[in-house]
């Protein structure tokens, strides 16, 4: 059984092991069909038409099988692997520079302050082992600014008051519901998952945001938190159940695997487990 366990408490053996298969992922040109994907259903979801993977119920599912697809690309490199998570709301209230994920042996730290390019880590450019194909202008590297312009991350009470909300989702099921999915995807309330991108910055704060390996621990945390509030809600299932136009109901396949439905992705545990 797989185990997703926090970032911060891999051994230096599991993140190399990690970083190794992220690379040979991207060496193997398999790692930008990811981005690409992604990058896709950025710009096809919208509020008022067909949309799966962004501003609407299946925001939570959809995510959670496409890192589940790519946790399986990891394991098939190595089959020792499995995706951390990052909680960052236990970053909030320190530097992020305090904080191992961001250590040269692990994804490296922020950009340059003039073009934000990261300079350290397994994925700067100067390594030649991550070039960005799948990007949004003609820049080859990745870029970051963590924490530029005096944004913040979310922190433990913002998160917990998401998950204290007892319904998952709700009428006009867009980017202007109310409801425990919107406010964690980030389009109303405190803003969970849309303001750790943005505070990233760089490709994070774009479509093609999975260009970014910290975006993989990201959504497992975002993950993480769908799973805890199963647990303290077992009377509130995904929403809508049936008959409702333009998004995905529970038992209604989401593209692009169109044999897997919200409902086969409400139980994590037959896939992988946390380590808390």
């Amino acid at each position: 059984m797989t185990v997703r366990k926090n970032q911060a408490s891999l051994t230096a053996s599991e993140k190399r092991r990690f970083v190794a298969a992220l690379l040979e992922l991207k060496r193997s040109g398999r790692y930008d069909e990811f981005v690409t994907t992604h990058n896709a259903f950025i710009m096809s979801d919208t509020d008022h038409g067909e949309r799966t993977a962004h501003r609407s119920p299946s925001f939570l599912p959809w995510h959670r099988g496409f890192l589940l697809e790519f946790e399986r690309a990891l394991q098939s490199v190595d089959a020792s692997v499995a995706l951390p998570y990052w909680d960052w709301s236990s970053d909030a209230a320190r530097a992020w520079a305090r904080s191992p994920l961001w250590a040269p042996d692990f994804l490296g730290g922020s950009g340059r302050s003039r073009d934000g390019r990261v300079t350290d880590g397994p994925f700067a450019a100067s390594t030649g082992n991550w070039p960005i194909t799948v990007g949004v202008d003609g820049r080859t590297y990745l870029r970051r600014a963590l924490g530029a312009g005096g944004r913040t991350l979310p922190t433990p009470a913002e998160v917990e008051s998401v998950l204290s909300m007892s319904t998952y989702d709700m009428p006009p099921w867009n980017s202007a519901s109310d409801g425990f999915r919107n406010h964690l995807e980030g389009r109303r309330g405190v803003n969970l998952h849309n303001r750790v991108h943005v505070w990233v910055g760089g490709h994070m704060a774009t479509g093609a945001s999975p260009n970014d390996p910290v975006f993989w621990l990201h959504h497992a945390y975002v993950d993480k938190l769908w799973a805890e509030w199963q647990r303290r809600h077992p009377g509130s299932g995904y929403l809508p159940a049936a008959r409702t136009p333009g998004v995905v109901d529970l038992h209604e396949t989401m593209r692009p695997w169109h044999d897997t439905s919200p409902a086969d992705l409400l139980d994590h545990t037959p896939h992988y487990t946390f380590d808390v």
